[in-house]
Formats: C-alpha cells, sequence, structure tokens
C-alpha cells in the first residue's frame, strides 16, 4: 500500500465542465466504452461492444432499484419556498430528508407540498403537508413526518407531488424522467440512479443472452451514503451511511455456480459491488457467529451496508466491474481504485479527457449520463 492512497487529495482531478455528460446519448447503449483489458493496456470502444469482452458463462450482476421521484418543491406557512430531496423512510411516513434552505426549519415547522405540474394523476388529490420532527446530525437533514390518513403510505403521493431527482451537476438537461431509470428498473426506493445500468438496451440484453451470458439482479436503494462527499483527509477515517440492500439466495447460488464452472462475475455499477461485498461480510460474520457456513451462504442477505472500499480491500466475490466515470475524491473513485490501482485509475481519467473525438464526434463524458468503463478481470491487481 502506497500512504497516498489514504489522503483526500491523492484522488483529485481537473474536470473541465463541458465535459460533465447533461444529457443521455440515444440510444443508450452508443454511449462511449472504455476497455480495461490488461494490466497495462486498454481500448476505445462503444458500449454495444461489451459481449465482445465478455465469455459464455459469465455472469453480470444488476442493482434493480428504481429511483423515486424523491425530489419535492413547497412552501412554508411564510410562504417561503422550500425544496426537499427524501432520502429514506425511517418509520411508517416518517422520512429522512435534505431540506433547502435547512438551518431555518427546526422542529415543528410545517411544510406544505405543491403538485408536480407534469403530473399524470392529479384529480381527486388532497393535499401534501408535513412536519419537521427533528434534526439529524449525520446527514445535516430533517426527519419529516408526512400527514397522511392512517393506512396510506406517501409513495402513490410522490408520483403527483415529487420529480426525480437529477444529479446537481446536471443543471441544462432535456432528458425525460425515464432516461434516469435502467431499463430493468423494478424496485422503487432509490434517490439515485445506478448509472453504469443505464447504458444497457433490450437488443444488447438479447445478445448478450445469445451469446451465454447469464444475468441476475440484487437491490441497493442507492442514498446518502453513494453521494456524500469523503471530506476528512485521512480517507480512512470516513463513515459510509447505510444504505438497504437485498442479495437473494438465488443470486449468491448463481455467483457459487458461475465460480464453479469458470465463469467470471462482472458487477454492473459500484451499487452491486457494494451490495454484493457487503452481503458477502455480513453473511460470514454470521456463518462464523452461528458455526453453519453453508446454510447462512444460502440464506441470502437483506439489511442494511455501510461497507467503505478504498485501495487494499480483499476482494470476496466480483471479478471485474463495469461503472462510470466518478466524482474527484468520492468514494466510488476510491472503490474503482481497489481494483486496478489510484495511480492508474486517474492516468486513465487523463488520458480519456485528452483522447479526441470519436468517429460519431464524441468525446468522452462524465457522471451519471456520461460514458462507461469496462474494467476486466485480466486487468484486476
Amino acid at each position: 500500500m502506497d500512504q497516498l492512497d489514504y489522503q483526500l487529495e491523492s484522488y483529485n482531478y481537473e474536470l473541465p465542465e463541458e465535459r460533465i455528460a447533461q444529457n443521455p446519448v440515444v440510444p443508450r447503449d452508443n454511449s462511449r466504452l472504455l476497455v480495461v483489458d490488461s494490466l497495462i493496456s486498454h481500448r476505445h470502444c462503444l458500449f454495444k461492444d461489451l459481449p465482445e469482452f465478455l465469455r459464455p458463462g459469465d455472469l453480470l450482476v444488476l442493482n434493480n432499484t428504481r429511483v423515486l421521484p424523491a425530489r419535492l418543491y413547497g412552501h412554508k406557512s411564510s410562504g417561503a419556498a422550500v425544496e426537499v430531496l427524501l432520502l429514506e423512510e425511517k418509520q411508517h411516513n416518517c422520512w429522512l430528508a435534505l431540506v433547502k434552505p435547512g438551518k431555518k426549519f427546526k422542529p415543528g415547522s410545517v411544510i406544505e407540498f405543491e403538485l408536480n405540474p407534469l403530473s399524470k394523476n392529479k384529480f381527486n388529490c388532497q393535499n401534501l403537508r408535513a412536519t419537521v420532527l427533528e434534526t439529524n446530525g449525520e446527514t445535516g437533514g430533517r426527519l419529516l413526518k408526512f400527514d397522511l390518513a392512517p393506512g396510506k403510505s406517501l409513495i402513490p403521493f410522490l408520483e403527483m407531488f415529487g420529480n426525480i431527482p437529477f444529479p446537481p451537476y446536471v443543471t441544462k438537461t432535456e432528458a425525460l424522467p425515464e432516461q434516469y431509470q435502467t431499463i430493468y428498473a423494478e424496485r422503487s426506493g432509490a434517490v439515485a440512479a445506478p448509472t453504469a445500468g443505464l447504458h444497457f438496451t433490450e437488443e444488447l440484453f438479447q445478445r448478450l443472452q445469445s451469446k451465454g451470458i447469464d444475468q441476475t439482479c440484487l437491490t441497493l436503494h442507492v442514498g446518502v451514503g453513494t453521494f456524500r462527499p469523503v471530506e476528512v483527509d485521512n480517507i480512512i477515517e470516513h463513515q459510509m451511511h447505510g444504505e438497504w440492500i437485498n442479495v437473494s439466495a438465488e443470486t449468491f447460488e448463481k455467483i457459487e455456480k458461475t465460480k464453479a464452472s469458470g465463469g467470471r462475475v462482472i458487477a454492473v455499477g459500484t451499487t452491486s459491488v457494494r451490495a454484493l461485498e457487503g452481503a458477502a461480510i455480513a453473511l460470514s460474520e454470521k456463518s462464523i457467529s452461528t458455526e453453519n457456513h453453508k446454510e447462512s451462504a444460502f440464506t441470502g442477505y437483506c439489511g442494511k451496508t455501510s461497507i467503505f472500499i478504498y485501495p487494499g480491500y480483499k476482494w470476496q466475490i466480483i471479478d471485474g466491474l463495469i461503472t462510470n466515470f466518478h466524482l474527484p475524491k468520492s468514494s466510488l473513485l476510491m472503490l474503482v481504485s481497489a481494483l486496478i490501482g489510484r495511480e492508474r485509475l486517474l492516468n486513465l481519467y487523463q488520458q480519456v479527457l485528452e483522447e479526441p473525438a470519436n468517429q460519431f464526434g464524441q468525446q468522452y463524458r462524465f457522471y451519471s449520463f456520461g460514458d462507461a468503463m469496462f474494467i476486466l478481470p485480466e486487468s484486476v491487481l
């Protein structure tokens, strides 16, 4: 381990603002793909070329979380405008949320929410309001209690009042809400998309299937733990916020069969990595405490993970990774560095920034609506 791997500043890099993607590529699989194919080499491709780099018997692990319309707009009783980003439900209809402007929202403050003008279901809609119960010291957010009738859930109301929360660096977009969902999104609960999965199309999945490449799903509801910045100089001191995951027994069984037959487990996105590795560690701890290794390995895992992966991490499950290009000083940049090394990753980022446009006039674009990289097992340290 290089001591620089523990220093936050070592994960910084310069990114011109114009290289931050504001809109997704259409079709989705026409985005660029950097293929890291060995310890010393890489190639420039398109995402639709992905099947060329996978083998029959490989397994793709996808995060099937669905992004909630978690951004709400409203006003205080004084009329002052309010913006709320829901993070997670703590109790029935009690949600942890980031509130702007937040400093003035003390316990007892009431927020009246406004209908989304684009909502297709505005009829017979009651008002929606919430009361601030307390301040959350860990996130700087507020715990909001939504005023709903007994037995009612907030989720249906979000379809009328909520907005899909595009990331804060997406400021000039024409993207439709469905373009910030993977085509296999199924289980609602995320406040941000698992963006590596945004590149997949039905046609690409058909080509993968015809080549004998299997797939399985898990769930990690992306929350503040994924996108909260690292703010400590020594990254080891960073504490991840827990995120809810569900990795089924069937998924673990597929992984075991894949490895037993010589196939490779490829995680689609850093959220899939965190779910797999977090669940594996939790089950390992459970098996040690129960002294029943075989049984706990096939029970699956449902709960929270606060796993933080950085260089020096000992991998439990994954062999390769498909991921987007990440923000400077982010925990996701540290996770990818744990696979191929911090220096090499930053060198690749610099080469990508200097790479000229391809034959379609595309330069590499960064972050959620940007391009992707595929780290093949042959390139993992």
